[in-house]
């Protein structure tokens, strides 16, 4: 395969992968669609540069899997998840392992290719970090509660956990959740979980 930026789409549904072929097409971008993780694993060459577009659920092996095989391999490829079925445990983990971005489906085409543009610029040092300095994003913003119950979402825990740990209800924790993204400016969930990660490292 030639040296040059391919998007990688790898989703078990036909119809994504035709749907984002013809994104892709129409943006520009040249594109390769896989089935499923294993069939990518087959082919893929330390040597390609773009980036993965990839579903969580697909059979065989998850997108969090493929990515934590790919970094096993050496493969630095840069990896966004796209999934129908978001929750903080499964951003934290999509992140954690190393995804540049998580996106939850159904979403606008231009939040995919801003996110590729963005995936395919090479990396700044402490982005992260700096863009939560320069939003002006500290704890101090969330009440003590906020506060206990971002640590826990940023770990991984789901709001029924986080609940039984601070002796509150689901609904509270929901409560709290949607007054954090208020305060944050966050707009979704991998927003939100990079920002915690960011002031707190």
């Amino acid at each position: 395969m030639p040296d040059t930026q391919i998007i990688f789409v790898i989703d078990d549904s036909a119809d994504v992968r035709e749907s984002l072929a013809i994104l892709l097409d129409s943006a520009g971008y040249r594109s390769k669609t896989f089935a499923s993780a294993l069939d990518f694993l087959k082919v893929v060459q330390p040597g390609w540069a773009g980036c993965i577009v990839a579903d969580v659920r697909m059979p065989g092996m998850t997108g969090i899997e493929l990515l934590k095989d790919l970094r096993l391999r050496g493969i630095r490829l840069p990896v966004i998840i796209i999934t129908a079925h978001a929750d903080v445990p499964m951003a934290v983990a999509a992140l954690k392992a190393g995804a540049v971005d998580f996106i939850q489906k159904p979403f606008r085409d231009e939040v995919l290719l801003s996110s590729i543009r963005t995936a395919l610029m090479p990396p700044l040092k402490d982005s992260a970090a700096q863009s939560a300095a320069s939003n002006g994003f500290n704890m101090d913003i969330l009440s003590p509660r906020e506060q206990d119950v971002l640590l826990l979402l940023v770990a991984g825990h789901p709001n029924k956990v986080v609940a039984e740990r601070l002796g509150i209800s689901t609904r509270t924790v929901e409560v709290h959740r949607a007054h954090i993204m208020e305060k944050t400016g966050a707009k979704n969930i991998a927003e939100l979980v990079r920002l915690a990660c960011a002031v707190a490292s």
